[in-house]
């Protein structure tokens, strides 16, 4: 094998392109071979986009050069100058969050934050998965900036860009640090996880649940083995999802379901029964998300559902792409999350009607933030007087 650089060329075909013609394209010359890849989510690893080359591999035919080694996962340290990021988005119910960990080992295709790999100058693909970033400063920053004058407890969520409890946080642990941090300080906070890791921290999420400062939900996009373990390779397995449901709230935790995301033709026929087991496992909220697409994530998408599913491709795409003005993905805040026209409505409508039949709320009583006291433990700066 070999390696070609090709300065100034596009790295993907068009983000509207309809046909599998253009989706074979999007493959050609990109694809990394399966034993190179196995147990990872995304079939290619293209250049960054902020990139001025593109690499590619290819054979040569003079068979001189060893077989490139497959992806191992290569954890770096991130050194942020703070824990907390903001937002200001009309349409997410939280204006701060925490993200321990840039990448996700889980390596779900559809994942929307892919894309931020490339202000590492790494691929969307591959990369995404297999070359991680760690922040083991995290809890000293965040227990820094709470204890900042004037500062105003929300609930913080953690989970929804990547999930904190992703294989390597057995290892960094970094997740019940800031935990151990939120706790202290009563400060309250939401969790979104594919992982049933989340168990590790029952002891510390029971302590605060008892004072309403946590709620825990478990994205649950299927339940069927095969399609998980092919869409979301290393999260894990469905029942071990309901599992920790059930073990969440048992011990007093609310607990939420997440669908996300619901995509047509694929997983959107398992709505009610995804939303019935979550119930039976204890969850009382659920939600969910519409198949996003934003700038990388289409073209790898698309090349795996090429791969994997072959015939619904142009029946998952159509669909898609109608609840998106014929594109793959509109980025406008009214439209990101739920996509519009018939068959979003009627996505819509499924979900609310089953919501309603099994006693689940969309959204539950908030959480407490008037018992947060600012911490004032180590690494903290003293007040002068």
């Amino acid at each position: 094998m070999n390696e070609q650089s090709l300065a100034g060329q596009a790295a993907f075909a068009p983000a509207n392109t309809a046909d599998i013609a253009d989706a074979m394209i999007v493959s050609s010359g990109l694809r990394i071979e399966v034993d190179r890849r196995r147990g990872r989510g995304a079939g290619l690893n293209p250049g960054g986009r902020f990139e001025p080359q593109r690499r590619e591999t290819f054979d040569d035919g003079w068979q001189t050069l060893e077989e490139l080694p497959p992806f191992k996962t290569e954890v770096q340290i991130e050194k942020p100058r703070t824990a907390i990021t903001r937002n200001e988005s009309p349409d997410i119910p939280f204006d701060r969050s925490i993200n321990p960990y840039r990448g996700c080992e889980h390596g779900c295709i559809y994942c929307f934050a892919r894309p931020t790999h490339a202000y590492m100058g790494l691929s969307a693909g591959l990369d995404f998965e297999a070359r991680l970033f760690a922040k083991p400063d995290a809890a000293r920053l965040l227990e820094r900036e709470l204890a900042k004058p004037g500062y105003k407890p929300r609930v913080i969520a953690i989970g929804t860009n990547t999930d904190p409890y992703q294989p390597i946080e057995k290892e960094w642990r970094i997740m019940r640090e800031i935990l151990e941090v939120l706790e202290r300080a009563n400060h309250p906070v939401s969790i979104v996880t594919k992982s049933a890791l989340i168990l590790r921290d029952l002891d510390i999420l029971q302590r605060m649940a008892e004072k309403n400062l946590v709620r825990a939900s478990l994205s649950v996009t299927t339940l069927d083995r095969k399609l998980a373990r092919t869409m979301e390779p290393r999260a894990s397995t469905p029942s071990k999802r309901l599992d920790a449901l059930k073990a969440l709230s048992e011990a007093g935790i609310r607990t939420s379901v997440m669908m996300a995301p619901v995509i047509p033709a694929l997983n959107d026929h398992e709505i009610e029964r995804v939303l019935e087991a979550a119930n039976a496992a204890g969850a009382t909220e659920a939600g969910y998300v519409i198949l996003r697409l934003p700038l990388e994530v289409s073209p790898l998408f698309r090349d795996w559902l090429l791969q994997h599913y072959p015939d619904r491709y142009r029946h998952v795409m159509s669909l898609v792409r109608s609840m998106r003005g014929g594109k793959d993905y509109d980025a406008d805040f009214s439209k990101r999350m739920k996509g519009a026209g018939p068959y979003a409505w009627q996505i819509a409508r499924r979900f609310e009607m089953a919501t309603k039949r099994l006693g689940m709320t969309r959204r539950g009583m908030p959480l407490r933030d008037d018992l947060f006291l600012p911490p004032n433990g180590s690494g903290v700066q003293l007040s002068l007087l």
